[in-house]
Order: C-alpha cells, then structure tokens, then sequence
C-alpha cells in the first residue's frame, strides 16, 4: 500500500436474499454448487420471460414499524436485516448507535406497491387503497427506516444512493468516505430491489430482455434476465472479517442513456481509480467480478475495458454471476461484492452460469467451472445508465 492509499476497512457482517434462497446460508450453497437462482417471470407480469424472484411467500413485516409499509421492497430487506440483528448490536454497543451509519442503494424503490395501487385506484374508480401511502409505499427511504429498527435504533448519517444498476455497488464509496471523514466508525451498505412491472416490461422495451436464462460472455448471449433481492454488508473502521474494502473508483462517461461507451472508457477509468485509491496496480488483482449482463454490447466493452486495465499484466480470471440472480438492478453491485467477499473467504472462483460457450472474441479468461483459487484482491463493476459506472476493490483479511 502505498502512502497515499486509502486505509482499507474491514467487512465485518453481511447477509444475502434472491432468487438462490431466503438465507445468506441457502444463497452461498447455490453460489459454491453453481446452482442458479433464475426461473419463469410471475404469470400476472403478462410477459414470456426468466427472472431471479425470492422463493416462497414473504413473511410479513414484524409488528407495527413507524414510517415503515408493508411492502414487497421491505419484506425482502426484512429478511436480510434479520440476520444482521446481532452484528449490529455488536457494532452499536461498540462504537455507540449515532456512530454507525445507514447507505443503502435501490433503483426500484416500492415501485412494485405504486403499481399495485395504480391497479387499485383504476378498478375503484380512481380511489387509492387504504394502506397506501406514496411517501411510505413508493419513497427509495423506507429501507433506511426499516434498517434502524432491526438495527436496535443506528442514528448515524443515513441516506439512500440511486442510481440505477450501480446504486449498491456506489454506497461502498460512501461508506469509505464517512468512515475516512471521521463522521462513522461503522456503516451498514447494500441494496435491496424488487420485482415490477416497469422495471420487466421496461428493459423488454429496450430489447434488451432475454426469454431464457441469461449467458453472460457467451457466443450465445442475448440480453439479461431481471432479479430482485438484497446484500447488505457491515463496513467498519477496524475488526475482524473475510474481507477488507480497499478502494471504490467511479465515474460517470455519459456517452449514451442506455448504453455504455462502446470502447468500455468509463468501465476502464473506475477499474483504474479503484486501484489507483488502494495504492495497488493491476498485477494484484487475481480476479473481476464483471458486470456482465449478457449482451452483446455490455460484454463486449467491458471485455475490452479488462483488457486494457490488465495490459502487460497476468490476465485475472472473470467470473460473472448474473446467471445465477439475473440483474438485480440496484441490488447487484452489493449482492457481487458479497459474493467476492465468500470467494476470497472460500479460496474459490464460483463458475459463470451460461458462459459456455465463451465468446473467444472477447478474449478474457472467463471461469466457466469452479476453480480452487486464492484471491488476493479482487475488483467488482457494475455499471448503470447514463454511464454511472463503480468498480469496488476488495481484498482478503489483513
């Protein structure tokens, strides 16, 4: 590490839910057997399509919360927040509750409960049902509210990160920030989205969406399936953990709404800064958990993205994910960060689902079967429309 590096900080906690299980437990077997998660879309989204949902029915939330609905988006976050109840006492009795800090990103937000009520108010003549309310329902802030219950009441700085499919990858920056400003000594980070119509229907608008389960860097990709779910995992300025977060890079190439750079500039410029903030150079970095949505284009710019970060460099190994959660829009970046975090634990590399067979053309060494493989630091993208792009580096315990 160089002088100038940012200090890295340890991942003391984090907890999963998606479309591979209802436990942080079920979801890292399905990740280690490379067992996926995606299955047929809900027959009332109308739509021939393959999604990552949470199984089963979602239990309702726990008793009466203040300035919390009971929706979809909050049942999914209620699950993983429970399993982070005890973490966080810990952190609050450690630091004090107004120290540890809430960022949590969503791109849906309680979308899915404004649709229901929309479907509400046209079959009653234009009333909205009576447990609606669109500043609890709808607002990207109710996971914050939620989380400082199970929390044991975190009053330190809270806010949401929105944008779009790389929100939760760009709180692990935040964190950074407050933790290296003094303002946290811990922060709970993540991502929490659910399934909707807009969101199904929307990328089915862009052509974009695939009917089978997505190949990400196969010959034979064509486009991405939609997940939910949510990661959220505990930062803390010092601690014992699998992992330590050692540099977030951003930018933003705004080349285009919906697509990225066709030359993957603005996936290379985060990868480089992210690097550049650890005080690490290419040669460190054993393995990228690529964005990789399973287009044509999103693959192949970052394919060349990777290429050229790691030129005259050993080549990193590639794994991409999203065939076993589809794209969980503003829950992937933390859901992939998790799952980085348990291959550095696990001294393995998970197989990309549906990557065979590779597209050579892209010439990057994609992990198509699970390798037995140390990671001394690895990188995580995920990138958003209108060129929000985030690479978050991560590497093994101190």
């Amino acid at each position: 590490m160089t002088a100038t590096a940012m200090q890295p900080y340890p991942i003391t906690a984090m907890a999963l839910c998606n479309g591979m299980g209802d436990s942080t437990a079920a979801v890292l077997a399905a990740l280690r057997a490379g067992r996926s998660g995606l299955g047929p879309c809900p027959a009332e989204f109308e739509l021939d399509a393959v999604v990552g949902a949470v199984p089963g029915p979602l239990p309702p939330l726990p008793g009466s919360l203040e300035r919390v609905r009971d929706t979809r988006q909050t049942r999914i976050a209620a699950v993983a927040l429970a399993e982070l109840q005890a973490p966080l006492a810990r952190a609050c009795a450690r630091w004090g509750a107004d120290r540890v800090g809430v960022v949590l990103g969503t791109s849906t937000g309680g979308i899915e409960a404004s649709e229901g009520a929309y479907a509400h108010a046209h079959a009653h003549g234009g009333a909205l049902p009576s447990h609606y309310d669109v500043e609890r329902s709808h607002a990207l802030d109710a996971v914050l509210h939620l989380a400082r219950v199970f929390g044991g009441g975190l009053a330190g700085p809270a806010y949401v990160v929105s944008t779009a499919c790389s929100s939760s990858a760009k709180v692990f920056a935040s964190a950074q920030r407050l933790l290296a400003a003094g303002l946290c000594d811990a922060v709970l980070v993540g991502g929490v989205d659910s399934l909707c119509r807009l969101t199904v229907r929307g990328f089915a608008g862009l052509e974009v969406l695939s009917s089978a389960p997505c190949r990400p860097f196969s010959r034979e990709r064509a486009g991405i399936n939609i997940g939910e779910g949510a990661a959220l995992l505990l930062v803390e300025r010092t601690g014992e953990g699998p992992a330590r977060l050692l540099g977030v890079g951003e930018s933003s190439d705004a080349y285009h709404m919906t697509s990225p750079h066709p030359e993957g500039l603005g996936a290379r410029l985060a990868m480089e800064r992210a690097l550049q903030l650890a005080g690490l150079v290419a040669a460190d970095v054993d393995h990228v958990n690529a964005h990789g949505t399973g287009t044509r284009q999103n693959d192949s710019m970052e394919s060349q993205a990777i290429r050229a970060v790691f030129a005259g460099a050993p080549a990193p190994a590639v794994v991409a994910t999203k065939g076993y959660t589809g794209h969980m829009l503003g829950a992937a970046g933390a859901t992939e960060v998790a799952f980085v975090v348990d291959a550095i634990a696990g001294g393995y590399l998970p197989a990309s689902v549906g990557a065979d067979p590779l597209d050579e053309a892209l010439g990057v060494d994609v992990v198509t079967a699970r390798r037995e493989q140390r990671t001394r630091a690895a990188l995580s993208n995920s990138f958003a429309f209108g060129g929000s792009n985030c690479s978050v580096l991560v590497g093994g315990p101190a």
